[in-house]
Formats: C-alpha cells, sequence, structure tokens
C-alpha cells in the first residue's frame, strides 16, 4: 500500500433529482453516469444533496456529544443480536474509537424506543433529530440505489432490492490522540453492507484506498456534503463489477471526530446473488449466495477478523 496523496474523489451534485426523475431526465442521466462511473473506480465519491438542511447536520454533532457523554454502562444499554449493530468500544486495539447503532432509525418509533433505554424520562430533541436525519438521507440511499441498478441494466430487480435491506444509523466518536502524531482511528476494512452514506463534523480523518493502492485523504469541498460508498454487499451482487473500497480512519490533534453513517443492510435471511444478467463469460460468476447476517457472524469471529479479505474466504468461487 502507497503513502497518503492529494487525489481526490469525485463530487457528484444530487440536489433537484428524486426518485420519479429517471424517466426522460437529462440531470438524472447524466447524474446516473458520474455515480456508475465513480463507484466502479474508486467505490464512492462526496454527495451534495441539499435535503438534508445543513442546520440538520450542524444539530447533529451536538446530539452525538451528549449521547457519547452517557456513562459507559449506560451506553453498553445499546445492544442488539446482531454483530455490530449495538455499541462497540473500549476496544485495546482501537482505543479512539467507540460507536452506537440504531436499527430502522428512519422509523420514529424505533429511534424513541432506543432513546428510552439510554435517558429513561426520554430525549425528544435526540430523537426528532437522528429520525429526521436518517429519513432525509434514505431518500439519497433510494436515489443511488435506482441510479445503480439501471447503470447495470437491471431495473427489473428494483423493488426487490428496495424490499431485501432495512436501515441502520451508526453514529461514532473518535478521541483526538493529543498529539501531533498520526494514531489510528478504526483498522482498513470495507463496509459488509449494500451502500452507506457518512456525515462528518469538522476534524477529518477519513482515508480511502485506491485500486492502485494509494490512500485518499478525504476532505469535503463545502460544509453538509457527504460521502456514498458501496459495501461487500452491492459488489458481490453485481458480481464484482463495482467496486467496494478498503478506507480507514487516522487521527491527530486534539479534537474528537464524529460521524454518523446511514447503511442499509441486507435483511436477515435473504440471500444476496447475482442476478443473472450480472454473470457471463467475461464475469464468471465470483461469489455463492449468502446471507448477510451468517457472513458477519464469520467476520466478527477471531478467525475473520485477521481474514482481510474475509467475504472472499467466506463465499468466494
Amino acid at each position: 500500500m502507497g503513502t497518503e496523496t492529494p487525489l481526490k474523489l469525485p463530487t457528484i451534485d444530487f440536489n433537484d433529482l428524486n426518485m420519479d426523475d429517471s424517466n426522460n431526465n437529462c440531470k438524472w442521466e447524466e447524474v446516473k453516469s458520474k455515480v456508475h462511473n465513480a463507484l466502479i473506480e474508486y467505490g464512492c465519491f462526496e454527495a451534495i444533496f441539499d435535503k438534508v438542511p445543513l442546520e440538520l447536520c450542524k444539530d447533529l454533532f451536538p446530539s452525538l456529544e451528549e449521547l457519547f457523554d452517557l456513562p459507559i454502562q449506560t451506553k453498553k444499554l445499546n445492544a442488539s443480536k446482531k454483530p455490530y449493530h449495538g455499541y462497540v468500544g473500549q476496544f485495546p486495539m482501537v482505543p479512539l474509537y467507540e460507536s452506537m447503532g440504531i436499527d430502522d432509525a428512519n422509523v420514529l418509533e424505533k429511534v424513541e424506543a432506543m432513546t428510552n433505554i439510554l435517558w429513561p424520562n426520554g430525549n425528544p430533541n435526540f430523537s426528532k433529530t437522528i429520525h429526521c436525519f436518517s429519513e432525509k438521507l434514505s431518500e439519497l440511499d433510494k436515489i443511488i440505489r435506482k441510479m445503480v441498478l439501471e447503470s447495470l441494466g437491471v431495473e427489473k430487480y428494483l423493488e426487490e432490492h428496495m424490499n431485501s435491506t432495512n436501515y441502520l444509523i451508526r453514529v461514532m466518536k473518535y478521541k483526538g490522540p493529543q498529539t501531533s502524531e498520526t494514531k489510528l482511528g478504526l483498522s482498513s476494512h470495507t463496509d459488509k453492507n449494500v451502500v452507506t452514506i457518512l456525515c462528518q463534523n469538522q476534524v477529518d480523518g477519513l482515508e480511502i484506498l485506491t485500486k492502485d493502492g494509494k490512500w485518499i485523504s478525504f476532505k469535503p469541498s463545502q460544509p453538509g456534503t457527504f460521502i456514498a460508498m458501496i459495501g461487500d454487499a452491492l459488489h458481490s451482487w453485481s458480481n464484482g463489477r463495482l467496486h467496494s473500497a478498503f478506507h480507514r480512519v487516522m487521527m491527530s490533534g486534539n479534537e474528537a471526530r464524529y460521524s454518523a453513517g446511514l447503511f442499509s443492510i441486507p435483511n436477515g435471511g435473504y440471500l444476496i446473488k447475482a442476478p443473472q444478467e450480472m454473470v457471463d463469460d467475461d464475469h464468471p460468476l465470483l461469489f455463492k449466495p449468502y446471507d448477510h447476517v451468517h457472513f458477519l457472524n464469520y467476520y466478527y469471529s477471531p478467525q475473520g477478523q485477521t481474514d482481510q479479505f474475509a467475504l472472499r474466504t467466506y463465499c468466494g468461487l
């Protein structure tokens, strides 16, 4: 792997686009082409999307500070039977990192239920902010996924594809290492889900590995933008035609980094498999059908945690 380079990710403007714009809309076609090219080359891109107001993004980060300031025993009440869906932290390998998750964060009642576990007297402002942020950002997720399927020529699977997932919001904190020396905030990895859309505060640190082994240090082009990336589920579903990028977080200085990611997650029991249109002589089948939750159980096992190419090991052909 190479060293950090000032290369930039593509920036794509989704303003004034809706899910029903795909028919005979010149901007839709233009943006769709940019999304397709970016996901082939980088596996991710910077997204401009004003349906999530800048004020909502600004309100989000004080809410995250309030959340992570809770006592550790309270944060551990954020529990889930699914791997990596509840509280994660206090790991010696990544001492700067902790995160929490809320399933179905685009559903207000689900957000309130988790909020009431952490704050027995309730926290309406937190619930409203998290729900509104997730609901607005899920619109961008749907647009991106529709563009992906259209670009691949498999839009006939759109309804099944959309119905096969739910939304998880993960909120993350990386402590400032209190030194100018760069410290590891989160190890290099690919995401395991379908699409991830990240929003971060003013503290940088996210790095993306290019196909030729160079690390890109992501710096937003303007306040209130997002980074969208695909995970292993969409990489395998597209039979490897779209790139799932390795990324990491590297920290320095005194300030804490806060970020929130909306993850479209395959439902447990749904088999992820490439449509027949994605398989031909030039693109032989790469992966056996698999259940996302079963794969996560392998990935978070001792063997999976030391396997950089866990998906290939788990179900590769």
